[in-house]
């Protein structure tokens, strides 16, 4: 049966965050075919919307897996200028994600990953940079089973994350970009966390919609040689298709001088070492999304989770630049709800995951 939050999903994709108008070139990259549905919904707008030309593209993780594992190192360094040309074209980006099996890449050779994940950066900074790009999930059963739901829990869960009035969120986050914007000192207190750094000269940056759905978020990143400190991370991580578990980083002079996660210590560290940048942190989040409440293995999802923060290894991003350069972008994150402290300057801004800073109540979802 044709479900019409495909449509609804379809229509925040291409009216709100990517702004689809006539003469467009759109690249709709789906990984997973279960992800159709949508692919044909976002396809049909982008043509009703004038687009000069709508591509699609699908892909299999498996497929992948396959060349990770098997390709030599000539086929590593063979770099798709293809892509590249074509991607300079491109004025407008939908990906998708359909993902049956998160562990996927769990026994791919990670050397391979890493080194075919520094080849093609520069197509990928050539999307970030250069075209209107947005990112999106679609409900399958493996991403169910992850989530601890059955397909149609998880399928509800999903669009009434995606499928809101942006607008409406976007005027709320305002709040919060303004008290990131006037902070210098951060802190942050927790079960087996004391961390602290400085935001100073770095800007809020909102997640509304733009660029994520779901989305949820406002961003800074930390000065970085700053951190300082301990955190032990809540949420389970799933990074080159392992899964992680109560990573535990320790800081000085910004720099992760000790990382753990029982059981994957030498992987944790393994990816920790790709390159200088990846020992450094690119991103701190504050997640907003009031319809995001736990854990589902999915980070598009979880780092938006209400209550939580992320602190991430690895690249800064362009918005908001603190030098730190890594073919790392790890988003890992620390649920606050009922444990913890979030403190801008002497200000407390959220206690146990709810704020209470007078400005940003607004924020807080209705119970």
């Amino acid at each position: 049966m044709k479900d019409p939050r495909n449509r609804q999903l379809a229509e925040v994709l291409v009216n709100y965050s990517t702004r689809v108008e006539p003469g467009d070139v759109v690249l709709i990259s789906a990984s997973g075919f279960e992800a159709a549905p949508l692919v044909k919904e976002i396809y049909a707008l982008c043509i009703e919307k004038g687009a000069a030309y709508v591509e699609y593209e699908f892909t299999s993780p498996d497929i992948n897996r396959y060349f990770f594992n098997k390709a030599s190192e000539e086929q590593l360094s063979y770099f798709p200028e293809h892509k590249l040309e074509f991607m300079k074209k491109a004025t407008v980006f939908i990906g998708l994600t359909a993902s049956d099996n998160s562990m996927v890449m769990a026994q791919a050779n990670q050397a391979s990953m890493i080194a075919w994940s520094k080849k093609v950066r520069p197509i990928i900074d050539q999307r970030v940079k250069h075209t209107r790009w947005v990112i999106t999930r679609y409900p399958t059963h493996g991403a169910a089973q992850e989530a601890r739901m059955s397909l149609d829990e998880y399928a509800d869960y999903l669009f009434a994350a995606t499928c809101m009035d942006w607008e409406a969120e976007s005027k709320k986050q305002d709040a919060l970009k303004a008290c990131m914007d006037a902070a210098d000192r951060v802190r942050i207190v927790a079960s087996d966390t004391n961390l602290s750094f400085s935001l100073k000269g770095l800007p809020g940056i909102k997640c509304d919609g733009r660029l994520n759905i779901p989305d949820g978020e406002v961003f800074s990143a930390p000065v970085r040689d700053s951190v300082e400190g301990y955190i032990t991370y809540n949420c389970p991580t799933v990074y080159q298709g392992k899964e992680f578990n109560n990573v535990r980083l320790e800081f000085e002079k910004g720099k992760i001088v000790k990382a753990t996660s029982p059981g994957m210590d030498a992987e944790l560290n393994r990816i920790l070492d790709t390159d200088e940048g990846a020992r450094y942190v690119g991103e701190f989040a504050i997640g907003v999304n009031p319809s995001i409440r736990v854990p589902m293995r999915n980070i598009l999802f979880d780092e938006k989770i209400f209550g939580s923060i992320h602190f991430t290894p690895g690249q800064a991003y362009d918005e908001c630049d603190n030098g730190n350069r890594s073919a790392v972008h790890w988003d890992m994150v620390k649920i606050l709800v009922g444990d913890g402290e979030l403190w801008f300057d002497d200000i407390l801004i959220q206690k146990d995951g709810r704020f209470v800073h007078k400005p940003l109540l607004g924020l807080n979802p209705v119970e």
